[in-house]
C-alpha cells in the first residue's frame, strides 16, 4: 500500500447524464466549481469532459474546455488538471449500410482529438489504448491513431494517462511504452466494470497490476456500484484511486450523491481507514513525475 494515495475525481464524464441528474455539472462554471469542490474534499487531480450548456449533451468544443480551465486556474487552486481525449472515437455503423456512419457517431482525426490539449496544456490528459464495444456502438482507437496522439501529447510536455479498458489495451500500452512513446514512468488507469470491457473483480485488477512495467504508476476505478469496492482493492494492491460522477452517481445503495465532493469525502474515509494518507497535489506531482503547472 502506498503511504500517500492520489485521488482523482472525474467530475462529469461524457455519458448522457447531463440534466437527468441534478448533481451532474453541465455548464463551464458548474464543471469548474465541481473541480474546486473535489479539490476541497481531498482530490489532487480533476478529470474533465465538457458538455453543451444548453442540452447537457457531451461536447468537444474548444471554447468550453477553455472556459472551464481558465476558471479553475483563475481560482488559484493547486489542483492538477487532467483533460480527456476520449471523445472523437465513437462509431455507430448504420444498420442498413454498415460501411457508413450512423447517428450518434463523432469520429474525429487524432489531431482534432488533442487540439484542446495543444491549446490549454494541462499537466495530464487521458489516452485511450484500444477499441471497445460501448453503448450500442464502438469506440475506435486503432494503433496508428493512438501513436499520433501520443506523439503530439509528448511534444506538448503533457503526461498521458493510459486508459485500460481490457487486457488487449494493456498489451498495446506496454508495447508502445517499451518504444518510449509515453516517456519515463508511464501512468496507467484501469477502468473496470464498463459493459463488455474488463470486469470489476479483484482478479482483473491484480492481473493488470502485474503487467505494469518497472517504474510505471497505476490507478484504478470501478463503474457504478463497483466504485468503492474497487477503490479499496486498488488501495490494498498499491495503486491510486478515482471517484466522481462520471463513474458513479450514488453515495450508497439507492441514494444519489449530492455532488462530487461527497464521493471524494467517502474516498478519503476509506483511504484513512485502510491505513494510507491522501496525497496533496504537490505530492501527486512528485509521485507522477510532473513538472510545474502551466
Amino acid at each position: 500500500m502506498n503511504p500517500k494515495t492520489i485521488i482523482s475525481c472525474a467530475v462529469t464524464g461524457g455519458d448522457d447524464t447531463g440534466f437527468r441528474y441534478p448533481a451532474v455539472p453541465v455548464t463551464p462554471q458548474q464543471i469548474a466549481d465541481a473541480c474546486l469542490e473535489a479539490r476541497a474534499a481531498g482530490a489532487a487531480v480533476v478529470h474533465i469532459h465538457v458538455r453543451n450548456p444548453e442540452t447537457g449533451k457531451p461536447s468537444m468544443e474548444l471554447d468550453l474546455y477553455s472556459e472551464v480551465v481558465e476558471r479553475i486556474r483563475a481560482s488559484g487552486t493547486d489542483v492538477i488538471i487532467n483533460l480527456t481525449t476520449g471523445p472523437g472515437a465513437r462509431f455507430n455503423p448504420s444498420d442498413d449500410a454498415p460501411n457508413t456512419i450512423g447517428a450518434g457517431s463523432n469520429l474525429r482525426t487524432p489531431l482534432e482529438r488533442v487540439r484542446h490539449i495543444a491549446a490549454l496544456k494541462p499537466e495530464i490528459c487521458s489516452l485511450d489504448l484500444g477499441s471497445l464495444n460501448f453503448a450500442g456502438g464502438t469506440l475506435i482507437n486503432v494503433q496508428r491513431h493512438v501513436e499520433v496522439m501520443a506523439e503530439e501529447i509528448n511534444k506538448l510536455g503533457v503526461k498521458p494517462e493510459l486508459e485500460i479498458f481490457d487486457t488487449g489495451h494493456m498489451a498495446l500500452a506496454n508495447h508502445l511504452a517499451a518504444k518510449g512513446m509515453f516517456g519515463p514512468n508511464p501512468l496507467f488507469q484501469f477502468v473496470l466494470g464498463v459493459p463488455w470491457g474488463a470486469p470489476a473483480t479483484s482478479e482483473t485488477m491484480a492481473l493488470f497490476k502485474n503487467l505494469v512495467p518497472a517504474g510505471g504508476k497505476w490507478a484504478a476505478f470501478g463503474i457504478g456500484r463497483h466504485e468503492f469496492p474497487m477503490l479499496a482493492q486498488a488501495l490494498v494492491l498499491g495503486g491510486h484511486v478515482r471517484v466522481g460522477l462520471e463513474d458513479n452517481l450514488y453515495i450508497s445503495k439507492g441514494v444519489l450523491a449530492k455532488g462530487n465532493g461527497e464521493l471524494v469525502e467517502r474516498a478519503v474515509q476509506i483511504i484513512r481507514l485502510l491505513g494510507s494518507e491522501v496525497a496533496t497535489p504537490d505530492e501527486a506531482r512528485a509521485i507522477l513525475g510532473l513538472g510545474k503547472p502551466a
